[in-house]
């Protein structure tokens, strides 16, 4: 029996794990463990630096009585310029596509991040937030961080979406977000 204190949890907990790129001890989960899979390969594999990863950052929304918590894994940075998100979620690529991409296009409040990742841990798609195109397969179509530094000043920022246009965005991760498994 759960006392009324303790969180109920809807996924296995194994413990605790230390997050690679903070020290922070987390929960031990199969999708931690993918999280921290992603962030390791972008130190080890990738090039990249610690203070080019941002993890667990997440955008909230409020819409039809419904609060929404959108979970980006990592954010990642180069030349001094967020430009690529990384959303896990397990089943179907496509069915993420969207959600990340209007993530990609509000979270940042000086510009629109130009490319967004999502992996189900297995499989990935690296998408331009702007045409919302599949621009490669597989975790492999992440540019490491020397391409990176060489991509970026060659990106597409836009400028922020304001009123109207970044409420549909919003919108569209409230809708795909919601975690219809833990309603009651």
């Amino acid at each position: 029996m759960v006392s009324m204190t303790e969180k109920k949890y809807h996924h296995l907990v194994y413990g605790s794990l230390e997050d690679c790129l903070t020290g922070e001890e987390l929960l031990d989960t199969d999708d931690e463990r993918i999280r921290q899979f992603l962030s390791r390969m972008m130190l080890e594999e990738k090039g990249y630096l610690p203070e080019q990863l941002s993890p667990r950052v997440s955008v909230e929304t409020f819409f039809a009585n419904l609060f929404v918590r959108s979970s980006i894994e990592l954010v990642v940075s180069s030349a001094g310029r967020d430009f690529l998100i990384i959303r896990y979620g397990p089943g179907s690529l496509v069915s993420r596509e969207r959600a990340a991409i209007a993530a990609a296009r509000v979270l940042n409040d000086q510009y629109r991040i130009p490319l967004a990742m999502v992996t189900n841990g297995k499989e990935a798609e690296l998408l331009d937030t702007i045409t919302g195109k599949v621009l490669g397969d597989g975790l492999d179509s992440i540019p490491d961080a020397v391409l990176a530094e060489r991509l970026v000043p060659d990106l597409t920022y836009l400028p922020p979406l304001k009123n109207k246009q970044r409420e549909r965005e919003l919108r569209i991760l409230n809708a795909f977000d919601l975690e219809r498994c833990c309603l009651s």
